[in-house]
């Protein structure tokens, strides 16, 4: 009797450890091939805008169109320098939180811009090699910021 339940035993685990190496190999992460980072450093250029999202069929208000960026690697994190005028001239350093999804880096964060300039944000952004997107909230704004690679000067 002991021997068949040290047969059952063992069976059981050898059956167990199959079943876990056959789901590890079919694990979507390990099968498919490692995309290269997209490359989002450098300079952007682009505009901001507020808008209402109780009324999600009026367009974002540009308020201060303009909005430039140049971001930075340093070790885990991305540094963002946002740079603009909006009534007068503004410019934000600010940490990204950031991790590849496919050819993408997702961002997230929260920043305290000061009470003159709406207070603390919270915001999430996507960007690739040629756009960089985000969607923003405070206690007093929501809306979006859609950035690009600056066109060359031809000379």
């Amino acid at each position: 009797m002991r021997n068949r339940s040290r047969l059952a035993l063992l069976s059981f685990v050898l059956i167990a450890g199959i079943g876990v190496a056959l789901a590890q190999n079919q694990n979507p992460e390990t099968t498919q091939p490692k995309v290269p980072a997209p490359d989002i450093t450098g300079a952007w250029t682009g505009t901001w805008g507020v808008y209402n999202p109780a009324q999600g069929t009026t367009p974002p208000k540009d308020i201060c169109k303009k909005l430039d960026a140049k971001v930075e690697r340093k070790d885990d994190v991305w540094e963002a320098v946002f740079e603009g005028d909006c009534g007068r001239p503004y410019k934000y350093t600010i940490k990204m939180e950031g991790r590849q999804v496919g050819k993408a880096v997702m961002f997230k964060g929260t920043v305290d811009l000061g009470a003159k300039d709406g207070g603390v944000f919270d915001w999430i952004g996507r960007a690739n090699d040629k756009e960089f997107i985000g969607f923003f909230t405070s206690s007093f704004y929501t809306g979006t910021f859609n950035l690009s690679r600056p066109q060359a000067e031809t000379k």
